[in-house]
């Protein structure tokens, strides 16, 4: 179990009366860390940009948009990229917190609402080791949401165990899912067993319901994230990426997760209402099958903004998320560039909800 005293200091959020709201529900602003690690874009990075800069026109349409940067260059840099591309710059703020990567997803800060506490919003500040030590540095991304806490003035709770932001996804409604390959992997928490995380789950995210799927996608990096397989379009229905190819990589894995959707049901009862996504065709860099999926999407507050791959496939993709956000436009953007980092749309943000 994590350190008994560590948790045992103060209340958790949800003793509290704090919850962390569904992607769908209104933003105050979304945050991100500027692109700028050349390793996690070999030969690459400049290349993203253009894309990378049409997400934060789209995101700064609707709602402010808060980039952590490591510097006044780096600020400087991302602000001609970004006029070049006609954002909004009036709802465009920088911070200056540098960090390793751009994955803010997973190293930036989960936030928590009471709408009826004196202090509306709190911050859960996880522990982050880069998926597993994989790409060590990383002690500047795990400092991040703290950092957002002191410059935002909002208490910031630490529980002490590893956990990212991609790993998990929301109902809105007290229901949380998530993926075993993930969150039980041994590279994370080795000291929890299944018990021990939905526990903290509960304390440190205000929920009261656990869902588990078993399987990730092939070349995901992460050992599974939620977010390239299965995602909450309100608080009984998901989008379920599918492969509809039986001789691909992907098709039995998915398969399984399906099968595993099909037995859940939320605590009143109900079954999930399960809209299948297709996968993309594979997209293949450098010998490296990466992990395109459309469900990496991110819901704004005016749009949904969906990774599409230059494939035969996007349109129908778009049509069916379309279907299940009426109240949005959807919005693709070519992130067969940033596929190469590992991630898309959905990695690379974290929202901040409005109370």
């Amino acid at each position: 179990m994590p350190d008994a005293q560590l948790m045992n200091a103060q209340p958790t959020p949800a003793a509290l009366g704090y919850r962390f709201p569904a992607e769908f529900a209104r933003h105050e602003a979304t945050w991100l860390s500027w692109p700028h690690k050349e390793a996690s874009w070999p030969g690459k990075i400049q290349s993203i940009y253009p894309n990378y800069s049409r997400f934060v026109k789209e995101l700064a349409a609707g709602e402010k948009v808060r980039i952590n940067v490591n510097d006044r260059v780096m600020q400087a840099a991302a602000g001609k990229h970004l006029a070049a591309a006609g954002v909004n710059m009036l709802n465009v703020e920088f911070f200056l917190h540098p960090t390793n990567d751009a994955w803010c997803r997973d190293h930036g800060p989960a936030f928590l609402v009471n709408p009826d506490a004196a202090q509306k919003k709190v911050i859960v500040d996880w522990n982050y080791n880069a998926w597993g030590n994989k790409y060590p540095p990383y002690d500047l991304d795990d400092v991040i949401p703290t950092r957002i806490g002191e410059a935002l003035g909002i208490p910031v709770y630490h529980p002490g165990i590893i956990m990212e932001g991609g790993s998990v996804d929301f109902n809105g409604a007290g229901t949380l899912i998530t993926s075993t390959c993930c969150l039980l992997n041994k590279n994370r928490n080795p000291q929890l067993d299944r018990d021990d995380i939905e526990s903290c789950l509960m304390n440190y995210y205000g929920v009261q319901q656990v869902l588990w799927v078993e399987e990730g996608i092939v070349g995901d990096d992460t050992d599974g994230h939620i977010d390239d397989t299965v995602r909450w379009v309100n608080d009984d229905t998901v989008l379920a990426a599918i492969e509809e190819n039986k001789k691909e990589e992907n098709y039995a894995l998915l398969q399984r997760n399906l099968s595993d959707l099909k037995k859940m049901r939320l605590p009143d009862g109900r079954a999930l209402n399960i809209v299948e996504l297709p996968m993309p065709d594979a997209v293949i860099y450098e010998d490296q099958r990466l992990p395109a999926s459309y469900a990496n999407f991110y819901i704004a507050n005016q749009s949904v903004i969906v990774p599409v791959f230059r494939c035969d496939k996007d349109e129908r993709a778009l049509r069916i998320i379309a279907d299940c956000f009426p109240g949005r436009q959807v919005v693709g953007i070519d992130s067969t560039d940033i596929i190469w980092g590992l991630g898309s749309f959905h990695c690379l943000s974290q929202q901040e909800p409005a109370v």
